[in-house]
């Protein structure tokens, strides 16, 4: 599938390179920093992002091979623009809410519990919401291709993507508060627009 690449976003892309050069970062970092920039019109960014090249070339491998894409949130769903892709992403269902309750844990991990009795190992996780649907994966022997960790918030999301990076999990993250389902989508978006390449 070629992508059309809409002469507003080429813009965009023109000012971002204007404006800070990214040649020093590896391909795969880069694609993924300059997408999540271009996103969020932040170039905080640029320092922000902690982008683990090897993971990112092993989260790439496994789209390419067809492993299914787990979110948090339909919201970062919502943002992932390629076109054809299954996105599991249970947190609106009944059982989420029932397990939650039963085991004393949000929606959002009980989410990932169940995302994870569906797809099993080697999928790619992405998470830009729920700080403990993050946790809950970690906690997990999910032995994801990939973690895309990007949740926002005051209370527990730097903690839980601290957590991240120390658990040698392949990964995409941030050292700081903020984050989002339009940045963790767009960190995905850019492996997804690379799968054909």
């Amino acid at each position: 599938m070629t992508r059309t690449v809409h002469p507003i976003e080429a813009e965009s892309y023109r000012i971002l390179r204007d404006r800070v050069d990214l040649s020093h970062l590896p391909p795969l970092t880069r694609a993924v920093t300059e997408r999540v920039v271009h996103a969020s019109a932040d170039l905080d960014y640029v320092t922000d992002l902690v982008c683990d090249e090897a993971g990112l070339a092993a989260g790439l491998a496994a789209l390419r091979a067809g492993a299914p894409i787990v979110t948090d949130v339909w919201m970062v769903a919502a943002g992932i623009t390629r076109a054809g892709r299954e996105i599991v992403c249970p947190v609106a269902e009944p059982a989420a809410a029932e397990l939650g309750r039963a085991a004393g844990v949000t929606r959002s991990a009980a989410a990932v519990r169940i995302a994870y009795d569906r797809v099993g190992p080697g999928a790619v996780w992405v998470v830009g919401c729920a700080p403990t649907a993050l946790v809950e994966l970690i906690g997990l022997d999910a032995a994801p291709a990939l973690v895309v960790g990007l949740p926002v918030g005051f209370v527990g999301a730097a903690e839980s993507k601290a957590a991240l990076r120390a658990s040698g999990l392949p990964a995409v993250s941030n050292v700081g508060e903020k984050g989002g389902s339009a940045v963790a989508a767009a960190a995905l978006n850019a492996l997804l627009y690379l799968e054909d390449k």
